[in-house]
């Protein structure tokens, strides 16, 4: 039950949540019960959580109902340059308080269940993640939508809907147990279904050169539904949509050969077909070259493209009869971004519908495809690049697999013109490898069928010209560019920690939500003590709240007042949650020899997935939790460190841990972290960082000042240049006392007595084959772990460094990011202007 609200709850409240205006709140509640009214079936009379849960979402749901249809109205007859994501991918996690804050509802909304006898935190509760994607690459194409609704750009996500997005991740005996995410059981209230614009999708069959054209005929059919999910922009009444594709039978599947006995077994194999949307593959930074993703590949591809050509023909320009035939202005009237090669075949399938159904001639085809799409690259890791057997694709998708051959030729005669007689050169950069079985490189094809090709931060952008694509480089320098990726401040600071945006607000205003930049204004109060004070009083709040659902959720009991030390993201040797296990080690090794000291209280949780094919990061998690059960129970130890496995971590956990968190761990390799954007979330959140000089670390530390980050390690030289001489783990095995302890330790059972040799294959790779240099870190890890302890013992030092921080969030804001994605790729214009909303005279 929600507590009456004080006077400095009602202070609090002036404006980052929204008024709760009497009409408002009024409003609020008679829709409200006429929902719920309409949610409980006959014989139910009893409200359940559930349904008050749904009674709340479409409340809130109506009052986006009007903007959208508005807004898709507004781009209809001012017929913009639209923009369209393509990503398999879109991590958005719960809709209910993100929508709540854009409309500035929230208080209205708290009051008015507050009125009626409810609490609106329990009902949010109810809500499920959408978890469609693994990490990175799909949060941030979430954090896209946000901005590009915010800043009114005619923008489209498009992409799968899965039926089971990531997996649950349960911890079981200390293994990593994976169950289904069965997120649809209950509805989702926040998309529409839309039939009338279900696609045909193809796949194998065969092609029929003929004096018309090509043909690409015998081919099995999917229909792909569209569902349409409302994206609002922040505060301007703009109402952007995602489309993400549903597979679906045709009704005479497997029925046109129909034989006597066949008709059941030919409904039941309806499975078959449907199947290509039913399940997310749960692997980050890892190519798995299995037929049913290349279906998912194309299939979003596919649907995707018949819907953006219509929406091109069919735009107006204000008038009733116009329709757009001519397909040579399409680079005028839409941009394509690949977000990572996942929607490659995005190339090849805008050629054959060009070339094949509306008969243009290649060269001109091959222009607009060019001048229409843009590659986002992500990694640099080998074992993450798609590579496609030519085989598959020959089965699957012939005619492109012929398009595919086109483009190499023609490319490959381009390169030979250039670099006469250099056959080393185009065989590194065929889009055709010929190294164990023919494979086609889509990241090659990406860069060919590009105009614009980028990074996600300064020195990943950086690293892709001198390694990967440099020959690609070499050849087209103009098409490479760097685009550092951001996070959406509504959700990750105004949604997920009120009382800081609310501590901000009251300094500077609250414009800076739209335009984080004027967070470097807070170097002002630097040095004010009511500012500092403020800063850590909220830290603390949120510190004791996470610790109460830690205690309801975990049965853990821990030290509010001790440092929270955290690692979250996919469990990936590259990430190194091993450096941080040898720094819990050493630590705890220190305590025991002398537990009188005075140490720095730890808090240490890690949390992350492992993909469920992954041994080795399975491994690490086993690892954690074990020496979680040594530390943990050991009374020479008590309070003064404890380590915690955050289970099951997803969008809606991240939103309750980083607020709490004073340490944020950034530990990968120097050259292996693309970007990395739940470090920008953590220096956001008023965390200090200990990281190396990788992804966007490296702009951290310049905008905050490298004097305001704890950076240890090697850099990009370092690593290079050892890898030149060879990395002898061993030399610092022998070398450094406590390092050879701590692995001495792992290996000989310490912590798993029942099993000594348990983890004898982590051992084995630390000491044999650690293609990420763990040990070659750990010095220079502990050593700044120290500073890091000295430092957090004084609290006012403490925060203002942490001050340093947050005023050097501005550039990390993705509305930053997707302003030069309009500008410098996609040629259009983001504007702050406000639409009417639906109840203002137009």
């Amino acid at each position: 039950m929600a507590k009456p609200l004080t006077d400095q709850d009602k202070r609090k409240q002036i404006s980052v949540r929204g008024l709760a205006g009497v009409e408002n709140v009024t409003d609020l509640k008679s829709n409200f019960n006429r929902h719920l009214h309409f949610t409980l079936v006959k014989d139910r009379n009893v409200a359940t959580k559930r349904d008050y849960y749904f009674a709340l979402a479409n409340t809130v749901r109506d009052f986006l109902v009007g903007r959208w249809i508005r807004t898709q109205q507004h781009y209809y007859e001012k017929d913009p340059k639209r923009v369209y994501y393509l990503s398999l991918e879109f991590y958005m996690g719960r809709t209910l308080q993100n929508t709540m804050v854009n409309l500035a509802l929230e208080n209205a909304c708290d009051e008015a269940t507050y009125q009626l006898g409810l609490d609106m935190e329990e009902l949010q509760d109810i809500e499920e993640d959408a978890g469609l994607g693994n990490g990175g690459l799909g949060r941030l194409a979430a954090c896209f939508l946000d901005s590009m609704a915010s800043l009114g750009l005619a923008a489209y996500g498009y992409g799968i809907r899965y039926e089971f997005g990531i997996f649950n991740q349960k911890i079981v005996d200390g293994w990593q147990v994976e169950e289904a995410d069965d997120w649809l059981r209950y509805g989702n209230p926040w998309e529409k279904a839309r039939p009338e614009y279900m696609r045909p999708v193809h796949y194998y069959g065969r092609v029929e050169h003929t004096a018309e054209g090509v043909k690409w005929v015998d081919t099995q059919v999917v229909l792909a539904l569209p569902y349409d999910t409302p994206v609002p922009g922040y505060r301007n009444n703009i109402v952007n949509t995602m489309r993400l594709w549903s597979a679906k039978a045709p009704c005479d599947f497997n029925l046109k050969d129909f034989n006597v006995g066949g008709y059941i077994q030919a409904v039941l194999d309806r499975n078959l077909a449907e199947n290509i949307s039913r399940v997310l593959y749960p692997n980050d930074n890892f190519f798995e070259g299995k037929e049913l993703r290349l279906k998912q590949e194309y299939f979003v591809v596919a649907a995707t493209l018949q819907d953006i050509i219509r929406r091109f023909k069919a735009s107006k320009f204000g008038s009733t009869e116009f329709v757009r035939l001519d397909l040579s202005t399409l680079p005028e009237k839409v941009a394509i971004q690949l977000n990572d090669t996942h929607p490659a075949l995005a190339i090849p399938e805008l050629m054959r519908t060009l070339v094949d159904i509306e008969k243009l001639d290649w060269d001109k085809a091959w222009d607009i495809v060019v001048r229409t799409c843009a590659y986002t690259n992500h990694t640099v890791l080998p074992e993450a690049l798609e590579r496609w057997p030519v085989d598959l694709f020959h089965n699957l998708l012939p005619r492109h697999l012929e398009i595919i051959y086109e483009i190499n030729s023609r490319h490959l005669e381009r390169i030979g013109k250039l670099y006469p007689g250099d056959l080393d050169r185009l065989r590194r950069m065929s889009l055709i490898e010929e190294v164990d079985g023919k494979k086609i490189n889509m990241a090659h094809l990406c860069i060919v069928g590009s105009h614009a090709v980028n990074g996600v931060a300064r020195i990943h952008s950086e690293i892709i010209k001198a390694t990967v694509f440099k020959d690609f480089y070499e050849t087209d320098p103009e098409k490479f560019q760097n685009k550092t990726n951001g996070i959406t401040p509504r959700r990750w600071l105004v949604m997920c920690n009120p009382g800081l945006a609310e501590v901000i607000a009251e300094r500077i205003g609250e414009e800076y939500i739209r335009d984080l930049d004027q967070l470097k204004t807070l170097l002002e109060f630097v040095d004010d003590d009511t500012f500092i004070r403020d800063v850590a009083k909220v830290k603390q709040e949120n510190k004791m709240k996470f610790s109460a659902y830690l205690e309801e959720h975990y049965k853990v009991k821990i030290n509010p007042n001790s440092m929270f030390d955290v690692q979250v993201k996919r469990i990936h040797e590259y990430k190194r949650q091993l450096l941080n296990c040898l720094h819990i080690i050493t630590l705890y090794n220190r305590i025991k020899k002398d537990p009188k000291k005075s140490w720095t209280p730890r808090t240490i949780m890690i949390g992350g997935k492992a993909a469920p094919g992954y041994h080795t990061a399975k491994m690490i998690i086993k690892l954690i939790t074990s020496i979680g059960d040594i530390v943990n129970n050991d009374p020479v130890v008590g309070d003064l460190l404890k380590v915690i496995y955050l289970e099951n971590y997803r969008v809606t956990l991240a939103e309750k841990v980083i607020p709490a968190s004073d340490l944020s761990e950034q530990i990968s390799t120097a050259g292996t972290e693309a970007s990395g954007t739940g470090n920008m979330k953590f220096m956001l959140n008023g965390a200090l960082t200990i990281g190396t000089m990788d992804g966007a670390n490296v702009e951290m530390a310049e905008e905050a000042g490298e004097e305001n980050l704890f950076i240890f390690g090697m850099r990009v030289a370092d690593v290079e240049a050892m890898d030149k001489i060879g990395y002898d783990a061993a030399s610092y095995y022998n070398r450094l006392p406590e390092l050879k302890q701590a692995m001495d330790q792992i290996s000989g059972g310490f912590f798993s007595p029942g099993q000594p040799d348990l983890f004898r294959d982590l051992v084995n790779m630390l000491m044999q084959h650690d293609r990420f240099k763990v040990f070659a870190d750990y010095e220079a890890y502990i050593k700044t772990q120290d500073r890091v302890s000295i430092l957090y013992k004084d609290p006012k030092a403490w925060t203002k460094m942490v001050i340093h921080n947050i005023a050097g969030c501005g550039k990390f804001s993705s509305d930053r990011t997707i302003s030069q994605y309009a500008r410098e790729i996609w040629g259009m214009e983001p504007s702050l202007e406000k639409i009417a909303a639906p109840d203002d005279p137009r």
